[in-house]
């Protein structure tokens, strides 16, 4: 989130618009239920304004134009994945304003995206999560990662639904444990937490030595020395970093966190599980988007490589 002191643009009515940025971040918070998500367009339409020096309303295309396919601060040409993120933060933006009526137009529907192709998902296999699983120290935080690791694998959770569990998101019933979560679209849900990795988060903490029983309801479930952290538990960007690590570790190629949601995806339809149950499992908004899922981590079976080899005699 933005601080009260940084402005987008140099103007009397500054005010005006701040409060129009602040309300749209806290709008676009309560309907992805992502920090992450809110501090990257707040960090983006921060950046964008600022470099053009102008209030909202008189803002031009080929300005967006210019940024969207600008050189960043990491002296690269943008990949057409940031590009898209870009025109998508300040389009989402505009569309805010103009809902509020304070802007008429959206400048971006005349800058046209790039094609982008969609990268297929990656999911990891049962012997590769083992890799992993090993390769993550028994310290607090290798313990705590850990955790958060199986976690992710037998939740199959999005990376904001874990990582911002809170303790009083852990409730016991009938011998069974359960954690409450606020999914995407801001859509509430309460499932089974899978034992291993209740005891992997109760071991986890006895090492930074809390429990469950003592920990305030609001407090994070994954502790944090770090003074970035801000007093709300371990933050995304540090989980990340520290996984990168596990993965060369453990000799497995790079990858995001969103791959141990794949994989949990893949390794219950090796399991047996339907798509339909798969599709509930992940929260999907409909079969269609599960079956997209799936495809790229399934891969098809060649029935017919065999009589071709044959005819060609090899």
């Amino acid at each position: 989130m933005i601080t009260k002191t940084t402005s987008i643009a140099p103007f009397e009515d500054i005010a005006d618009w701040e409060s129009a940025l602040y309300a749209f971040l806290a709008e676009k918070e309560r309907r992805s239920g992502s920090r992450r998500t809110v501090e990257g367009y707040a960090r983006m339409l921060q950046q964008f304004f600022g470099s053009i020096g102008k209030p909202p309303e008189r803002i031009t295309s080929p300005e967006v134009f210019t940024y969207a396919y600008g050189i960043g601060l990491s002296g690269k040409e943008p990949s057409s994945a940031t590009i898209s993120a870009r025109i998508a933060c300040i389009s989402s933006f505009y569309r805010f304003l103009i809902r509020m009526g304070l802007v008429a137009t959206n400048p971006c529907d005349a800058v046209e995206r790039p094609r982008a192709q969609p990268s297929l998902p990656r999911g990891l296999s049962a012997e590769e999560i083992k890799r992993l699983l090993a390769a993550i120290t028994t310290t607090p935080t290798g313990l705590r990662d850990r955790a958060i690791v199986l976690t992710l694998t037998l939740t199959g959770r999005r990376r904001s639904e874990v990582l911002n569990l809170k303790a009083g998101d852990i409730t016991q019933y009938g011998g069974l444990f359960f954690y409450n979560y606020r999914g995407k679209g801001n859509k509430q849900g309460k499932r089974e937490l899978p034992r291993p990795a209740f005891s992997a988060i109760e071991r986890a903490l006895a090492t930074w030595r809390k429990s469950l029983a003592s920990m305030n309801p609001g407090e994070s479930l994954w502790p944090s020395s770090s003074p970035t952290a801000n007093g709300h538990g371990l933050t995304s960007g540090t989980f990340y970093g520290n996984l990168q690590r596990y993965f060369r570790k453990a000799g497995l190629p790079p990858a995001g966190v969103h791959a141990l949601r794949h994989s949990a995806a893949k390794l219950r339809r090796e399991a047996g599980e339907s798509i339909e149950d798969i599709s509930r499992y992940l929260d999907h908004s409909s079969l269609a988007v599960t079956s997209v899922y799936l495809r790229g981590l399934e891969g098809q079976e060649d029935r017919a490589w065999s009589r071709v080899a044959e005819a060609i005699g090899v």
